[in-house]
C-alpha cells in the first residue's frame, strides 16, 4: 500500500472548457459527519526531475487525453448507503459510498461533467506544498470528456462492467481517463470511492470527508484489512446495482472484471479468488500486502507495472515475485512499462506535470495510452472473447512494455 502523489508528464490534449456542473446523482440520506483534517501526500522520490513550466499567464492549464472508442460516454453518481455494515474507518457510522457510473450512451447530450467537486481539489492542491501557488480549484476544472445523464445505450443481454478501485488516498476520479476510454468502447464502469481511504470524498448533502484509514501505518494487518474493507465495498456495490431495475437492464452480470491501482490493484487481486462475480482483474502497479492470496488466482489476472515490479528486481518490491506462483489461471500476464513511475497509470500521468510538477521519464500521455490499450485488450479477451494478439508477445508498436 502506497500514499502517494500525482506525477507525469505535461500535454494538452483538449481544450479547456468552463467549470461544469456536477454529474447527475442518486442519493441516500445520511446522518452528518463532523469535519476531518486532511493527511498531507508524501509524494515519490522525484525530485531531482525538472520542473515544467506553467504558461506565461501563471495559471496551469489542465486536460486529460480523449477517449478513443466509438460511443460518447454518459456518467451518473450514486450515493449509497450499507445500513447493515458499520463503518470500519470511523466509528458509529454505517457505511456509505459514493460510486460513478460511467456508460456508453447513445448521444452526447448534457453538460460535460466536471473531474473534482472543489472541496476535493482544495483538499488534493492543498496536500502537495509544491503546488502552494496553485489555485485550490484548479482541479474541479479539469474538462472531461464525459456528459451528465446522457441517454444510455441499450443493448439486448447489456453490457460487460468493469469495476475501478482506486489508490489509497486518490478519489475515484483519477481514474476517470480509463473510465472514459473503457465506456466508449462499449463498457458500463462502476468506480467506488472508498470513504476514508481518499483525501477527498465529497457527499450529495454537501459533506466533504477526508483521510482516516491506515493513519496508524503501512503494516500487513492494515493492508489485510483495506483488501477485506473494499471486498466488502464492492460486493455490496454489485449487489446494488444487481437490484436496481434500471442498471440491471444495462449491465450483463455474467461479464464482470476489476481493474485497481495501487492499494485497488492489490484489493482486486485479492478479491478475484473469493468471489464467483468477477471473472478477471488486473493489478496496476500495486505492491501486495499481504503478500499471499488465501486462496490461488486460477481465473484471468494480469498485472502491469513501473520496473520495480519486474523479476528479481534487487529487493526494491518484491512482492510481485513471491505472489506471482499463486496466480494458476491460463489467461495470467505480467507486464511493466520501462520508464513508469507508480502514478504513470492514472490520470496524474497528465495532470501532475500541467501543474509544474517533475516529468517521469515516460510522457504521461503515452503511459496513459500504454494502460488504457493493454488494459482494454485483457477485458476484450476476456469479457467479449475477442483474441487479442497483442497479449501473446511483446509490440514493436510499444517496445516500453515488458513481458515476464
Amino acid at each position: 500500500m502506497k500514499t502517494t502523489v500525482m506525477a507525469g508528464i505535461l500535454a494538452l490534449t483538449a481544450p479547456l472548457t468552463p467549470l461544469s456542473p456536477a454529474p447527475t446523482t442518486t442519493a441516500l440520506t445520511a446522518p452528518a459527519a463532523p469535519p476531518v483534517t486532511a493527511l498531507p501526500i508524501t509524494g515519490l522520490p522525484i525530485t531531482a526531475l525538472p520542473i515544467t513550466a506553467r504558461p506565461v499567464t501563471g495559471l496551469p492549464i489542465t486536460a486529460l487525453p480523449a477517449p478513443t472508442g466509438v460511443h460518447p460516454v454518459g456518467k451518473t453518481d450514486l450515493h449509497l448507503v450499507d445500513h447493515g455494515r458499520a463503518d470500519p474507518w470511523v466509528a458509529g457510522r454505517p457505511r456509505e459510498l459514493m460510486v460513478s457510473i460511467w456508460y456508453p450512451a447513445r448521444k452526447a447530450t448534457g453538460k460535460p461533467v466536471r473531474y473534482l467537486t472543489p472541496q476535493e481539489s482544495e483538499l488534493l492542491i492543498r496536500s502537495e506544498p509544491r503546488l502552494d501557488d496553485v489555485p485550490a480549484d484548479t482541479l474541479a476544472k479539469v474538462p472531461t470528456h464525459t456528459r451528465a445523464g446522457a441517454p444510455a445505450l441499450r443493448r439486448k443481454g447489456g453490457s460487460p462492467l468493469v469495476v475501478l478501485s482506486p489508490g489509497m488516498t486518490l478519489p475515484r476520479a483519477t481514474m476517470t481517463s480509463l473510465a472514459e476510454e473503457f465506456a466508449s468502447r462499449g463498457y458500463v464502469v462502476a468506480g467506488i470511492e472508498h470513504t476514508y481511504e481518499s483525501l477527498g470524498t465529497t457527499f450529495p448533502d454537501g459533506r466533504t470527508v477526508t483521510f482516516e484509514a491506515g493513519k496508524a501505518g503501512q503494516t500487513p494487518e492494515t493492508g489485510a484489512k483495506v483488501a477485506r474493507v473494499r471486498a466488502a465495498d464492492t460486493e455490496f456495490v454489485l449487489d446494488r446495482l444487481d437490484r436496481s431495475k434500471h442498471w440491471n437492464r444495462l449491465i450483463d452480470e455474467r461479464r464482470i472484471a476489476m481493474v485497481g491501482h495501487s492499494v485497488g490493484g492489490q484489493s482486486a487481486a485479492h478479491l478475484l479468488p473469493a468471489t464467483t462475480r468477477i471473472k478477471a482483474a488486473v493489478n496496476l502497479d500495486g505492491t501486495y500486502n499481504p503478500a499471499t492470496p488465501a486462496k490461488p488466482l486460477d481465473k484471468p489476472f494480469m498485472m502491469i507495472g513501473n520496473p520495480r515490479h519486474q523479476p528479481d528486481s534487487g529487493g526494491r518490491d518484491g512482492s510481485w515475485d513471491r505472489f506471482w506462483p499463486h496466480v494458476t489461471g491460463d489467461g495470467k500476464r505480467w507486464l511493466t512499462v520501462t520508464g513508469a513511475e507508480h502514478l504513470s497509470f492514472v490520470d496524474y500521468a497528465v495532470l501532475l506535470p500541467q501543474l509544474g510538477l517533475p516529468r517521469t521519464p515516460i510522457d504521461g500521455e503515452r503511459a496513459i495510452k500504454i494502460t488504457r490499450t493493454y488494459v482494454a485488450a485483457f477485458l476484450d479477451l476476456h469479457l467479449k472473447g475477442k483474441r487479442q494478439p497483442l497479449l501473446d508477445k511483446p509490440s514493436a508498436t510499444y517496445p516500453e512494455v515488458r513481458f515476464w
